[in-house]
């Protein structure tokens, strides 16, 4: 279980996290989403120990800063930006392996998979990759660690798309047994991965919707949306969801099928600036 209870966390006067209330049971598959400052990484990083905030975080009852290799040890992390690291990949594998005691042929297995040959480039600094390489050798001591809580920020945003569809099938063969985090602008990409999906704007989480993994092929939901101000480009893209405008360009409603859930969010996402408010839920009257 991870909790965040009451997080803020302010940088120069500017509050990134607002108070962020959160709970992530075990085997959650979370997409988190929203627009560029929203608080995505930050959330991560104070999840991760790596900042001080106000309130509280706990990783299965442990907070990450005074318990930080212990949570660590729990946690598979893609970091949106790669460490400025000089160490040769040979040695940090051996590292990363050693320190979360997992076996580094496993994670030599991953970079393989993913395209990457580590043996011959074993005396390479990790500093003098490729950001692809460097991504697809993050990606594979992440997923080659004992760990069953994944947290990655922007996982896919340097890989090749040959790359990008073996990493998204190698979290498919861990969703029976792994909760993962992951923070994304694609959110047609996570789609078929996750469970749940999280909004964030301005610190606060604004939407948190859950999608169950056998959501009916035929099930409808009613949705209602209310904007600060009427604008073309939203008014555009609802209307070609068949939404009808019921207030002035203010108000919007439609149906939206069970199985277009994420990608309903991922589009609506891009206009989280004028949402007010938004909400989804299950009609059974409007089944197609």
């Amino acid at each position: 279980m991870i909790e965040f209870k009451k997080v803020s966390k302010t940088f120069k006067r500017n509050r990134v996290l607002d108070e962020l209330e959160l709970s992530i049971a075990p085997g959650e598959r979370i997409a988190l989403v929203g627009s560029n400052g929203a608080g995505k990484t930050t959330m991560i990083r104070c999840l991760l120990g790596e900042y001080t905030y106000d309130g509280s975080v706990s990783v299965h009852g442990l907070a990450p800063r005074p318990n930080r290799q212990q949570v660590l040890g729990k946690i598979g992390f893609v970091p949106q930006l790669p460490p400025p690291l000089k160490m040769p990949v040979g040695q940090l594998l051996d590292f990363s392996s050693a320190v979360c005691n997992s076996e580094k042929q496993r994670m030599e297995e991953i970079a393989q998979r993913l395209g990457l040959d580590v043996g011959r480039m074993k005396n390479q600094p990790f500093v003098k990759l490729s950001g692809g390489q460097k991504q697809k050798l993050l990606i594979s001591i992440a997923l080659g660690r004992d760990s069953n809580i994944l947290i990655m920020d922007e996982p896919a945003a340097n890989l090749d798309p040959e790359a990008r569809q073996i990493f998204f099938g190698l979290l498919a063969e861990r969703l029976d047994n792994t909760t993962m985090l992951i923070s994304s602008h694609r959110l047609d990409e996570v789609s078929a991965l996750v469970n749940r999906v999280i909004e964030l704007d301005r610190g606060k989480v604004v939407l948190d919707d859950r999608v169950a993994d056998d959501v009916s092929l035929t099930g409808m939901l009613a949705c209602h949306l209310t904007l600060r101000r009427p604008e073309e480009s939203i008014a555009k893209a609802l209307l070609g969801w068949n939404f009808q405008d019921t207030g002035d360009g203010l108000q919007w409603q439609g149906s939206v099928a069970g199985p277009d859930r994420l990608r309903f969010i991922g589009m609506i996402s891009r206009y989280v600036g004028i949402l007010t408010h938004i909400s989804l839920a299950e009609n059974s009257e409007n089944q197609a």
